[in-house]
């Protein structure tokens, strides 16, 4: 099937829209709307990172109200405990399959991350995730479609 260029553009500026607020969101959208699993994958870590790295550019009071806003009590949970027990890798790494990338890097930052370790983390992270669920999603697209 042919793909015009403009098509492709909408659609992966949907993907990347959908991804930068939450990863696991626009995997499915982008297999949906019948972009191909790299582009996808693509998308996905170009929106989630993209709103990562906003995050960390916008400042403090963005962060805490952020935070504040999504957790009353300024903790995050889980990756409090995976701060505690893994530092930055581990926080950067689970994050935006936990929570998202843009508040996995609020939290992070919250709890004290320093903010370039952090992001360079969270971007491995979103990276690793993209990946595996676009190439979990395009195999389950592929067993489906073969039935």
């Amino acid at each position: 099937m042919m793909r015009t260029v403009p098509e492709l553009l909408w659609k992966f500026a949907a993907t990347f829209i959908v991804a930068a607020g939450e990863l696991w969101a626009g995997v499915p959208v982008g297999m949906a709307l019948g972009l191909p699993p790299v582009l996808v994958a693509i998308a996905c870590a170009a929106g989630g990172t993209s709103a990562a790295g906003l995050i960390v550019v916008v400042g403090r009071p963005v962060r805490t109200w952020i935070v504040a806003r999504l957790h009353p009590s300024g903790r995050g949970g889980t990756l409090e405990r995976i701060w505690v027990r893994y530092g930055v890798p581990g926080l950067g790494l689970a994050a935006p399959l936990l929570v998202g990338a843009p508040i996995g890097t609020a939290i992070g930052i919250a709890l004290g991350a320093p903010p370039r370790h952090l992001f360079a983390w969270v971007t491995v992270g979103i990276v690793t995730w993209a990946v595996a669920l676009t190439a979990a999603a395009a195999l389950g697209w592929t067993a489906v479609a073969d039935r």
